[in-house]
């Protein structure tokens, strides 16, 4: 296949975008075979540069204003024009963004719109965008190996995270004498540990007809089963869209909105997410066990819960590096299935059973942590932003294909770039780290509760609201840290080399930070309420 062959008008000329909040621009419309781009005119200024594979939704609209003139005598059918007639198309994106083209031409209008859909839809992985980019910055094979094989399944608190899928005893009660036998040599005598299912009982009973099933408990006596249900696939993927509406709704009233997001669930995900890993957390921190974590396939709700319950119990997992490992490890490498998962996002009308937006609902959960320990993550939102959209439409192979084989029959680590040797570029971390980030060595227990769950307005917001203010608060924070960084350093330098040493550097710095909060102590969320714990322990995360 050849992308020539998808693309029926290459280029359109007097074409005006629309975008919400933004003035509207006219120029020139260029379809290339894997960008949509716009040239105001008459300076020639580039307005816009989509990704196509970024295109969710294609809606058009065609008018006819004028009348119909029959070709010439001796013409042909291209000869035929209707005066006046144009048309809108409007482009709903993976990213939530939502771009209005009117085209002058009903032709041209349908043709660019037939050419999107196309060229949004190709199925071949190896014909996808990572696979043509080369950034002169970064070279091949470059980011790929963030952290060791052997750290597959992560050592916390001296007790064993483990995750796997679903036994497959069946509806005759079958037995693994391998599976038990392996549980069975993490726990010495008189230890007992936790299978967290995150499928209901119902639902896990359902399974066995179908091959799957649960731990008996007779051949398991030292795990103790519980049922956390989280959902996933379809449902999850309903949520979302109609969240996304309800947030694209124009003006509507305050009852109309807390109704729809309500009906919506999403936040009712969020809050069930945060408890499982909690629960994880807590059997491992504070009752000292070891936890087996398991859903269907093991490759959706499963890695939510463990890749959380790290976040929570893990300082090294709160940083940018240790996030970035966390993710390769827990999703990329454990096979959550990116490319079925994200093929669509909110606003496609062609959505298959496949699909669902697991990941978004793990980012929304740690911005949740971040919101309520401020200063204990080293990343800031810029970065889930980040990670989100690579995740549905990307120019690296980070998040290609749906398993580790399938990376390597498509040679996705020879032939692309990683979207982790981009981000850590220093002029590029720079805009993904958290000014107020300090070492935060204590476990971060989230509240759970129901006042304490918000709306990621960052995220379902950013395309509706001006983000301008937003923006400008983040950048004088980073000016007020920066400068009380500076000034220390310069206090330090009429000092001795004893008061200069990395200890006192980082009390510091640690005082810097606490005193920027401070200053910036009425824009930072309140502690959440919750129990003591949660309360004591945000107060530790923000010292």
């Amino acid at each position: 296949m050849e992308f020539s062959e998808l693309i029926k008008t290459a280029t359109v000329e007097d074409v005006l975008l629309s975008r919400p909040g933004l003035p509207a621009v006219r120029g020139t419309l260029c379809i290339t075979s894997h960008h949509l781009l716009l040239s105001s005119c008459p300076r020639g200024d580039l307005e816009l540069w989509l990704l196509i594979r970024n295109v969710d939704a294609v809606e058009k609209r065609v008018q006819n204003l004028g009348w119909y003139q029959p070709p010439r005598t001796g013409g042909s059918l291209r000869d035929t024009r209707v005066s006046g007639s144009s048309g809108t198309i409007t482009l709903r994106c993976k990213d939530l963004k939502v771009l209005q083209l009117e085209i002058p031409g009903m032709e041209e209008c349908l043709n660019v719109a037939s050419s999107i859909e196309a060229l949004s839809s190709v199925d071949s992985v190896m014909m996808m965008y990572p696979f043509f980019y080369r950034p002169p910055s970064l070279r091949l094979q470059q980011g790929w190996h963030l952290c060791p094989p052997e750290r597959h399944f992560q050592q916390v608190a001296s007790q064993a995270l483990l995750r796997s899928s679903q036994p497959l005893t069946g509806p005759n009660r079958r037995r693994c004498r391998e599976d038990e036998k392996l549980l069975g040599t993490i726990l010495d005598e008189g230890e007992r540990g936790f299978v967290i299912d995150t499928r209901s009982a119902q639902v896990a009973r359902q399974a066995r007809m179908s091959g799957g099933g649960t731990e008996p408990k007779s051949s398991y006596p030292q795990w103790r089963r519980l049922h956390r249900a989280l959902e996933r696939g379809r449902p999850l993927q309903e949520s979302f869209a109609k969240l996304v509406e309800a947030c694209g709704e124009p003006a509507p009233s305050m009852e109309r909105w807390l109704g729809r997001l309500d009906g919506s669930r999403w936040l009712s995900h969020v809050k069930a997410a945060l408890s499982t890993a909690c629960l994880a957390a807590q059997c491992l921190d504070r009752e000292g066990c070891s936890v087996l974590v398991h859903g269907a396939e093991g490759t959706d709700t499963t890695l939510l819960v463990t890749a959380l319950a790290q976040l929570i119990l893990d300082p090294a997992c709160r940083t940018l590096e240790g996030f970035q490992g966390l993710l390769e490890r827990e999703w990329i490498e454990a096979g959550h299935p990116f490319q079925l998962r994200c093929a669509r996002s909110a606003s496609s009308h062609a959505r298959g059973k496949q699909e669902a937006p697991t990941f978004l609902l793990f980012l929304d959960c740690v911005w949740q942590l971040s919101r309520q320990f401020p200063f204990s993550l080293e990343f800031g939102e810029q970065l889930l932003l980040t990670l989100f959209d690579n995740t549905y439409a990307s120019a690296y192979g980070t998040f290609l294909c749906n398993n580790e084989r399938e990376r390597s029959l498509c040679k996705v680590k020879e032939s692309t770039h990683s979207l982790w040797a981009w981000l850590n570029q220093p002029e590029e971390k720079q805009k993904y780290l958290n000014p107020l980030y300090s070492l935060n060595p204590l476990v971060i227990w989230p509240s759970v509760e129901p006042q304490s769950i918000q709306l990621w307005q960052g995220f379902f917001l950013r395309w509706i609201r001006p983000s301008q203010h937003l923006d400008e608060a983040w950048v004088e924070i980073r000016r007020l840290v920066e400068g009380n960084s500076s000034s220390t350093k310069e206090g330090n330098s009429s000092s001795t080399k004893e008061e200069n040493s990395s200890s006192t550097k980082e009390e510091n710095s640690s005082s810097t930070k606490e005193s920027t909060g401070k200053r910036l102590s009425q824009s930072l969320p309140e502690p959440p309420a919750g129990t003591e714990n949660d309360a004591e322990a945000w107060t530790a995360g923000t010292r």
